[in-house]
């Protein structure tokens, strides 16, 4: 596990150690990317990451135009942009991922993070999306970590993103 990342997790979850493989709980944000009636459709740039306590930031995932110049428009993800983006080298194995159509789409949050969660702490799950020629939204999906209750939190964008849930299973 790189330093950053062992970095990040320590922020998000001060004191806790990761939990064993057996109590393991796997956290999973499907994300909908609806269809919009518009003259001219891009697929949106989006970041997801989680914020904790003291809003400690880990990201998720963040999917961009791979290709060409792709790069280069992240800094229009704002929120994300000035939490992390600008300090990350990219493209960023297990991270970073090609734009995604119309649909829905599920993300895995890392083990290695779910698991570091402190138990009945505050947490979000961030959805930030941009596209060019379009518009910018952020949906956060606030929820209140337990290892032992089930989880199925979720938020409803207003036109760049669809319904935005996390669930856990064990």
């Amino acid at each position: 596990m790189s330093s950053r990342i062992r970095h990040s997790l320590l922020r998000l979850a001060p004191g806790l150690a990761v939990a064993s493989a057996a109590s393991a709980s796997e956290l999973t944000a499907t994300i909908e990317l609806p269809r919009l009636d518009v003259a001219e459709y891009h697929r949106p740039y989006v970041a997801v990451w989680l914020e904790g306590p003291d809003k400690a930031h880990h990201d998720v995932n963040v999917w961009y135009a791979l290709r060409g110049r792709g790069e280069t428009w992240l800094k229009d993800i704002r929120q994300w942009w000035r939490k992390s983006g600008r300090t990350l080298e990219l493209p960023i194995d297990g991270l970073s991922g090609p734009t995604r159509p119309v649909g829905t789409h599920e993300v895995k949050v890392p083990l290695a993070l779910s698991n570091s969660l402190t138990e009945g702490a505050e947490y979000a799950l961030v959805v930030e999306a941009v596209r060019e020629v379009g518009g910018r939204e952020v949906v956060r999906v606030p929820f209140t970590w337990s290892s032992s209750q089930a989880l199925n939190a979720s938020a409803k964008g207003e036109r760049e993103l669809g319904a935005v849930t996390l669930r856990k299973t064990d």
